[in-house]
């Protein structure tokens, strides 16, 4: 009886530990856009390429940093509706926690970066 209880508490104080809920890879919302280079237990790194006034779908990543390959300006959406206007430099390097976001390229000329997801230590 003792073990029942046991798991019943534990199983209750699950139930209260928050969890990031995460949309869809990008990889698959968007195989046209982005594109694998490289992939271990610690890193995924991956290409991203926006045609000016292309969009993509909402996604997730990790933790992650973006290196700026061609500049333009982004805009990037939030889960809360709020948005931000990016005006990436060439070489820039922007870190990013963990988020659910969308983005359209909102500048005449084509963006490329290179993302670099963290995956958790094991």
């Amino acid at each position: 009886m003792k073990i029942f209880f046991r798991r019943v508490v534990i199983l209750s104080a699950l139930a209260f530990i928050p969890k990031t809920v995460m949309a869809a890879d990008p990889l698959a919302v968007a195989p046209d856009m982005y594109s694998l280079l490289f992939e271990n237990q610690q890193v995924r790194v991956m290409k991203v390429k926006f045609q000016p006034g292309q969009k993509i779908k909402e996604h997730s990543h990790p933790d992650h940093y973006v290196v700026v390959e061609k500049p333009g300006k982004l805009r990037v959406f939030t889960k809360d509706g709020e948005h931000q206007d990016v005006d990436l430099k060439q070489d820039q390097v922007l870190w990013m926690p963990a988020q659910t976001h969308w983005a359209e390229n909102i500048g005449s000329t084509p963006v490329e970066l290179v993302v670099n997801e963290l995956k958790p230590a094991h």
